[in-house]
């Protein structure tokens, strides 16, 4: 990387990066205590985490103004470890989650994202946006009219203010105004504060105190590699969302390998594992963040929060924050997802309600992502089996001449071998291939099989037209063409 790029990532936007870290540092706290309390641990361990981690990508992270720190995708993974076996095997797992991630980084499995369709991207996206707008309903239960009033007074700065200027982001001004009404107004809404202890203490380095033997990798290994994948997928698809909101490319791999060394460094000074944040990512650009400065002060800010501004953190009205949320839920949803799903092909149109439902049931992006790229394989394997074969009869030679068109593969084979009548009555059969490929060990058993059942039938078979790769592959694993090979035999 050269000189000219690490100044544009690193301080290229100074001031629209430090007010839009601030701004993330609030939104931050109640997520980490939040997934804190899913992973059954002390809140401390995901604030320590979403430091560790924001700090860490900020410079190892390969994509800038990306926000990266404890999640709900990782944390959801993490529970039965930590009630089986307790924080210090949980520290253990995320360090060799870091590992793998790494690991995973140097083979490119950044790559793996040309394989995600769009549909799968829009319904990833419209899910999460359902997702952060659900999430934020827990917090009306039990409240009554002031945080009502609270959030839609933080909705209405958030969309007005920038009319009059953009020097400082609404949604920070949204924060402190709504903060200052619940101050001095003794509202009893519900406050960060009330979401868990926050204690003014700094992360200390530790090691896992765990036995470092083959029982401990049994036991941690399920865990992290799980955590791995899930907190790889996240943090690819967030990028991708970054990529195309700020128009700019990312290093996919070097995003791996980052996420990697923030998590061993999380679990160092006490923190569990962690991902990127689409929410939080999508904040922080809203608010003007374009470098990598932006996650540094985010996670910088986050610790003076705690240690040094506690007295202010823990009187922010969870109204205010739940207000950027919904900020975040109503600008992360694609609309225009909606208003072209007339003419969208309905294949795409499914796999992406697939996607969204998949998501929203069982609360994990994930599992969302995978569901949509295997609907989207069947669809497309389905779209291209279709095989199309015709036939002219030479009366004089009796000869039958097929051509076959489409692509020859184990979704087609069935199709193709079932469009011959092996005991026509003709002498000889030319198959022209010319216009078909063959990509797999059952496209070259159903040459074989048609071949061998016309000449169990004393028919001849004549191959012509086939590409030099799929030659190649009926030389290597076709049986046809060798002595003694019998139809039997498949």
């Amino acid at each position: 990387m050269n000189i000219q790029t690490l100044k544009t990532e690193w301080f290229g936007n100074i001031r629209g990066d430090i007010l839009s870290g601030i701004v993330v540092a609030m939104a931050l706290i109640p997520e980490a205590i939040a997934f804190s309390i899913i992973a059954g641990v002390d809140p401390m361990v995901g604030l320590y985490a979403s430091f560790c981690i924001a700090v860490t990508t900020a410079f190892f992270g390969g994509r800038p103004a990306m926000i990266s720190a404890a999640t709900g995708a990782t944390a959801l993974l993490m529970g039965s470890l930590v009630a089986s076996h307790g924080l210090q095997y949980l520290l253990a797992a995320t360090i060799l989650t870091g590992v793998i991630q790494i690991i995973l980084g140097y083979f490119k499995a950044g790559r793996l994202m040309k394989f995600i369709p769009r549909s799968v991207m829009v319904g990833f996206v419209n899910a999460l946006a359902i997702l952060i707008f659900m999430a934020q309903l827990t917090h009306f239960k039990g409240e009554s009219w002031p945080m009502y009033a609270m959030v839609a007074g933080a909705l209405a700065i958030i969309y007005i203010f920038p009319r009059f200027t953009k020097a400082v982001p609404s949604p920070l001004v949204a924060i402190i105004v709504i903060t200052l009404i619940a101050v001095f107004t003794g509202s009893d809404v519900r406050t960060v504060g009330d979401m868990g202890e926050l204690k003014r203490a700094l992360p200390t380095f530790m090691i896992p105190d765990i036995p470092f033997n083959m029982d401990t990798l049994k036991i941690i290994f399920p865990y992290s590699l799980g955590i791995a994948l899930v907190g790889l997928v996240e943090s690819f698809l967030t990028a991708q969302i970054v990529d195309d909101m700020t128009d700019t490319t990312s290093n996919k791999n070097r995003e791996a390998k980052g996420q990697g060394v923030a998590n061993i460094v999380s679990a160092l000074f006490g923190g569990m594992a962690g991902c990127a944040m689409i929410g939080q990512s999508v904040i922080n650009v809203k608010s003007g963040g374009r470098g990598r400065l932006s996650t540094l002060v985010a996670g910088v800010f986050l610790l003076i929060l705690i240690i040094v501004l506690n007295g202010f953190l823990i009187r922010i009205p969870m109204a205010a924050l739940v207000g950027v949320m919904f900020m975040v839920s109503i600008g992360t949803f694609d609309w225009t997802s909606l208003k072209t799903l007339h003419v969208m092909p309905v294949t795409d149109t499914i796999v992406m309600i697939v996607t969204v439902g998949a998501v929203v049931y069982t609360d994990n992006l994930s599992i969302g992502v995978v569901a949509g790229v295997i609907l989207s394989a069947v669809f497309f394997a389905s779209k291209i089996s279709k095989v199309h074969i015709t036939s002219e009869m030479d009366e004089a030679l009796n000869i039958k001449r097929y051509t076959v068109s489409g692509q020859l593969f184990f979704a087609s084979v069935s199709d193709f071998v079932a469009s011959f009548d092996f005991k026509e009555d003709v002498d000889k059969v030319e198959l022209n291939l010319a216009h078909t490929h063959l990509w797999d060990h059952s496209a070259v058993d159903a040459i074989d099989k048609v071949v061998l059942k016309y000449r169990e039938n004393g028919t001849k078979v004549k191959l012509i037209g086939m590409n030099d790769q799929s030659s190649l592959l009926v030389e290597k694993i076709g049986v046809h063409h060798k002595p003694n090979a019998k139809a039997a035999n498949h």
